[in-house]
């Protein structure tokens, strides 16, 4: 049922399929090494395939199954709300929802900062992984030859240059942010000021109801 509404979800934003599939490609390897694990090592209900400590069991294809429709939901429904919600938005209800937090001295404006410059470095991040790949390739590396763990071991000299570019503009920021006179804590001021409105009712109340249904199928 999840996965019902997730695609329908998908289709009322319009946002093409090929989209969410490009994100499952990356990690297709690590789900399906998890899905054998299930259908391997699982055991119960009626035995398929046994030899020596390996089983294919009824209970093992569906945990491998459940497995991998949940990889497959994370996947879509993290690149629905980025593609479809705006960072800004999305640092500022994160805010909102943690403001009841403030009680305890939970550095709420704090946290949606870190999340809001995270999100905003993603794609910065990315294009700085492709401009050391292009020149990585330059030299003669090839990230698609030879088998996984070689492949593994040609991603390692990615990893310093990355992490050294990573620092230089964060410290770059943290002055940019400093010359400016940034302050912190909950007595900023915002410009846009989130309010609920219709839509957002009925769309709490379908996931409330969504919710409800998934555990009384699951009891």
């Amino acid at each position: 049922m999840m996965f019902v509404a997730t695609l329908f979800m998908i289709w009322l934003s319009g946002i093409k399929i090929g989209f969410f599939l490009k994100g499952v490609r990356p990690l297709i390897w690590l789900i399906l090494f998890t899905v054998v694990l299930q259908v391997l090592f699982v055991r119960g209900g009626t035995v398929y395939w046994h030899w020596g400590w390996l089983w294919i069991t009824e209970f093992g294809l569906i945990n491998g199954a459940f497995i991998f429709v949940r990889f497959v939901l994370i996947i879509f429904m993290s690149t629905l709300l980025t593609l479809s919600t705006q960072p800004l938005s999305l640092a500022d209800a994160v805010e909102s929802l943690l403001k009841p937090l403030r009680v305890i001295r939970v550095p709420v404006t704090e946290l949606a900062l870190v999340l809001q410059i995270a999100l905003r470095f993603v794609p910065t991040l990315m294009d700085q992984t492709t401009k050391i790949m292009n020149a990585q390739r330059a030299r003669g590396v090839d990230f698609g030859e030879g088998n996984i763990f070689q492949q593994m071991k040609a991603v390692v000299p990615l990893l310093i240059p990355l992490f050294v570019s990573s620092f230089t503009t964060a410290d770059e920021l943290a002055t940019a942010m400093e010359a400016r006179g940034y302050q912190g804590g909950d007595d900023r001021t915002k410009y846009r000021i989130l309010r609920y409105h219709r839509r957002d009712w009925v769309a709490a109340g379908g996931m409330l109801v969504l919710t409800g249904l998934l555990l009384l199928l699951r009891a």
